[in-house]
């Protein structure tokens, strides 16, 4: 095992945090914080894919108003979302952040989660000699997503599982046990800031008035619901179909209605183009469309809600912690392990209309600590302090 000794003039470790895309920093933020904090460490940020364009909602923008300069910024995303494009883009992040992560000259980088960004990430700070820690390793998704978890776990030296069952998956995969860590997801630690604050839309938060967006104002102190639908990479070619099923459900539940933009993945100009196709022939006046939120608004909209609809990873963690009722449509997150939160259907209109609606008559269920109890943060940074860093490894059986 080859170990490092890397420091700043001041003896403080020098950890780089790549953000690429709107979830990426939602889930980082509390690390992020920690770290900063952190009297051993010193905190690298880099910025970059849809984190920097304009149609996503700029979380850039997000993360400087949040006091966080980014040290470097990288353009990485081929215009097309489709799989030729996702593919080159993981190649233009290569060969961008290596060139980043030579000047930066980190200890360590932090990877998170499982889109395209973060294999990008792992493969240059592993071929640069520098550690990589990831975080969410061992949970079970559906698409590509999964390939591309299990494929950063590989490539990672340290791993900061949400829970029990990841840590076991992880170390299945011949990874060494002292180098798995169950943190919690530190999404999880700004779900429980959030809701002990005790703001909602119409308590001093006006989402309409702070972000604009497109649709139908109305009043939430009445009730809504969310609506969060990206497009499965493994079935991109569908994502039209995908998207009129869950658009139909919810005009047919006529609830007044948040809907979010899709992330930057093989589809989402598909799923765009159906949303965009179904405002222009249907007017519909109980949706508003947002591209994007700060993190904390974002889990303020959750929590004044009656149920998550459609396909985000954030049905699955914030949300089990919140106890927020969500209808989980199709195979995104095929698999993955959640509380009793969640209800699965698949592509169909009537499937969703009648969950949504068993949800709504059972109301919030019980809060869960699967994916953590709001700590996770200050517990990766600590762990970034004080392990010991290394580059080479072995398959264990």
């Amino acid at each position: 095992m080859s170990l490092l000794k890397r420091s700043d003039s001041t003896g403080r470790r020098r950890v780089c945090v790549v953000i690429t895309a709107r979830p990426s920093y939602a889930r980082v933020k509390s690390v992020l914080e920690a770290v900063r904090d952190h009297p051993d460490l010193e905190l690298q940020l880099v910025v970059g894919a849809s984190a920097l364009l304009e149609r996503y909602g700029p979380v850039v923008d997000v993360i400087r108003s949040d006091g966080f300069e980014p040290d470097a910024v990288v353009y990485m995303v081929l215009e097309g979302e489709n799989l030729v494009t996702t593919a080159k883009s993981t190649g233009m992040g290569v060969v961008e952040l290596a060139t980043i992560f030579d000047n930066l000259a980190p200890d360590v980088v932090v990877s998170v989660a499982d889109r395209y960004e973060t294999i990008a990430t792992a493969i240059a700070a592993s071929y640069l000699n520098i550690p990589v820690a990831h975080l969410q390793g061992g949970e079970v998704t559906g698409s590509i997503d999964e390939k591309v978890r299990h494929a950063v776990t590989k490539l990672s030296n340290l791993h900061f599982v949400s829970n029990d069952l990841a840590r076991e998956r992880v170390v299945r995969m011949g990874e060494e046990p002292d180098t798995v860590f169950v943190t919690g997801c530190p999404s999880v630690d700004l779900a429980a800031r959030v809701r002990a604050e005790g703001a909602t839309p119409g308590e001093g938060f006006n989402p309409f008035e702070a972000y604009g967006g497109v649709g139908h104002a109305f009043d939430p102190s009445t009730g809504y619901i969310v609506v969060m639908q990206h497009p499965v990479t493994t079935e991109y070619q569908d994502s039209p179909r995908q998207i009129e099923a869950t658009l139909e459900a919810v005009r047919e539940l006529d609830l007044p209605t948040f809907w979010f933009w899709p992330n930057v993945d093989a589809g989402s100009d598909r799923i765009s183009k159906g949303i965009r196709h179904f405002r222009e022939t249907h007017d519909v006046d109980h949706m508003y469309f947002f591209k994007n939120l700060a993190p904390e608004d974002f889990l303020r909209l959750l929590i004044g809600a009656r149920c998550l609809v459609g396909n985000s990873s954030v049905g699955i963690r914030e949300c089990a912690y919140l106890g927020l009722p969500v209808v989980n449509v199709g195979n995104r997150q095929g698999g993955r392990d959640h509380a009793d939160n969640v209800v699965n259907v698949g592509y169909d209109t009537g499937a969703i209309v009648s969950a949504v609606r068993a949800h709504l008559e059972r109301g919030r269920a019980e809060s869960s600590d699967l994916y953590g109890t709001g700590d996770a943060g200050k517990r990766v940074a600590d762990l970034l302090a004080s392990e010991p860093l290394n580059i080479k490894k072995r398959l264990t059986y």
